[in-house]
């Protein structure tokens, strides 16, 4: 069993041309055992944004705090603390913070791919 909180874990930082103001946490994965899924949580700065992209695998994701907006199928779905998104394999998407504050989401993958 593991019981941490989440600022003890040990963040990763993304940014460049096609992500901005990222922070990365594996909550969960492989090396606790975790043989069906991988849980991350991602904080987005004010501006931030994930890369658009596609993937094979599916997402579950919780947005814990924070206002932003997902891309789906071309268009900004405004997003805020308490909203669910599931986002099936292979659907093009993006997560961008449109708040004064972090967007703080909780993301959900199967096992196998990449996890952070």
């Amino acid at each position: 069993m593991k019981i941490k909180h989440y600022t003890q874990i040990e963040p990763k930082h993304f940014d460049g041309d096609l992500v901005k103001g990222v922070v990365g946490r594996l909550l969960i994965g492989k090396s606790d055992g975790a043989e069906n899924f991988c849980m991350r949580l991602f904080e987005l700065a004010p501006e931030g944004f994930s890369p658009r992209h596609t993937h094979e695998w599916e997402h579950e994701i919780f947005v814990h705090a924070g206002r932003g907006s997902v891309f789906k199928e071309g268009e900004w779905i405004p997003l805020e603390a308490g909203t669910v998104v599931f986002i099936p394999g292979n659907e093009e998407h993006q997560i961008k913070n449109t708040g004064d504050t972090p967007l703080l989401f909780l993301c959900l993958i199967p096992k196998g791919p990449p996890e952070l």
